[in-house]
């Protein structure tokens, strides 16, 4: 599915977008956002090749962890459009493969996984608004950790994502002390 979309009756043409599928367009702006997350939070970001499952490596260093002097969690990246901006009620549910699933539930890990679900308007033109003094990303991503959650669907299950739980630098920091501290995120 490409980028461009109909112009409401009256707008001003914009430039047109490129040509790359939503779907790409999503991933890229995802990554953007957990960039500005870590960085914010004082984290190193790497990128596993092959990724095998697990998009992203985020390590935070302090003084402070009890287990190592540098603490690493591995995230699993996903969007979507299909929620809208702040869910209702304590939780929304997302669709997983079961393999993503599978990777993402194991208990017995050295280091802890996560999952970061990113909410996008359906409209393209919306995820951003630049402005002399800021730049804002729509909506927001929310984390979660799946360890031990049970695999119920045959080729996908629903879990549930808390909505108190938006990924941002304190966040961050915050699951990167209990790892620090031995707990789980």
């Amino acid at each position: 599915m490409a980028l461009t979309q109909p112009q409401p009756e009256g707008a001003a043409a914009d430039a047109p977008r490129g040509n790359l599928a939503v779907t790409a367009c999503m991933e890229t702006l995802q990554v953007g956002y957990l960039h500005a997350v870590a960085a914010a939070a004082g984290c190193s970001l790497s990128q596993p090749f092959p990724d095998n499952g697990i998009d992203w490596h985020v390590s935070h260093g302090s003084r402070e962890h009890e287990v190592d002097d540098e603490v690493t969690v591995k995230i699993q990246l996903k969007a979507t459009q299909q929620i809208a901006a702040r869910p209702p009620g304590p939780h929304f549910s997302f669709t997983l493969d079961n393999e993503h699933l599978r990777k993402l539930a194991r208990t017995r890990v050295a280091v802890p996984r996560i999952l970061v679900v990113m909410l996008l308007p359906s409209r393209v033109d919306q995820w951003l608004d630049a402005r002399p003094d800021a730049l804002e990303l729509r909506h927001c991503c929310y984390w979660t950790n799946l360890a031990g959650h049970p695999v119920t669907g045959r080729r996908r299950t629903n879990v549930r994502v808390p909505t108190d739980q938006v990924f941002d630098d304190r966040a961050l920091c915050d699951i990167m002390a209990r790892v620090g501290a031995g707990a789980s995120p």
